[in-house]
């Protein structure tokens, strides 16, 4: 689908989805558990986590071990599922902040490494299989303030879900922490896109290479097309995940 088209796509869905709001408390808070699993157990996949779905359910929500599993593993699912929480708690607001991206990768990486969680990365990293050469420590504070800086002009400007492409675009190409990257970037944009009224949108594990591969085309400024932009891809995501939100309010 051409992206003009995709966007009035999402643009139906979104007003289909207006529709079915405001949402009882019962109904709210059985959404919110769908999406702490889901979004957990997608964005710790893409990453290389072994949990599956199931796994992750019944970690974050029953509280149980998962015997045979990872003890990273079992902590990624955990300070995820906190991080959620804050993202959600955040939503209410409309305001997203560099204390804020610290905040997230705070509670998602505490238990993993306390030292870290939270804080700029002080050595050089490397994106593996990526040509992208990312930024030095000594420039990721100049990086991140100055994102934060156009952040609310480019809210301003852009279509929700194109600002929480970027958003996102941007937070990966800088990299500012040890580890961790991907899924604090993935909360900032699910934050903008539930501030702005949309459902959580989830990256599909299956799409992990096309997911990949969109991003090194855009930290190396390869798009020749819309269709192959980081911002279609994740237009793409939001298109489903309302198709998915709409789904569920017919069951």
């Amino acid at each position: 689908m051409k992206t003009a088209a995709l966007f009035k796509r999402v643009d139906s869905l979104r007003a289909q989805a207006d529709a079915q709001r405001p949402l009882t408390g019962g109904a709210l808070e059985r959404l919110r558990e769908y999406y702490r699993v889901g979004l957990t157990w997608s964005s710790n996949a893409l990453e290389g986590n072994s949990l599956t779905l199931i796994e992750t359910k019944v970690i974050v929500e029953d509280g149980l071990t998962v015997a045979g599993k990872p003890m990273r593993d079992v902590l990624e699912a955990t300070g995820h599922a906190v991080a959620f929480d804050k993202m959600i708690q955040l939503a209410q607001g409309k305001e997203i902040t560099e204390d804020i991206i610290r905040e997230l990768h705070r509670l998602f990486y505490f238990a993993i490494d306390a030292e870290h969680a939270g804080q700029y990365r002080q050595e050089q990293v490397f994106i593996s299989g990526s040509e992208h050469k990312l930024p030095s420590p000594s420039q990721v504070p100049k990086k991140m303030a100055a994102l934060f800086r156009q952040a609310p002009k480019q809210r301003k400007k852009l279509h929700a879900v194109s600002f929480a492409s970027w958003l996102h675009l941007q937070l990966v190409s800088i990299h500012p922490f040890i580890d961790g990257n991907g899924r604090t970037a993935r909360l900032a944009m699910n934050l903008a896109l539930v501030q702005d009224g949309y459902p959580v949108t989830i990256i599909p594990p299956i799409r992990r290479a096309e997911y990949i591969r969109v991003l090194e085309r855009e930290h190396l400024k390869r798009v020749k097309r819309p269709e192959d932009s980081f911002e279609h891809f994740i237009a793409e995501c939001a298109e489903q995940a309302l198709t998915e939100y709409l789904r569920l309010f017919e069951e």
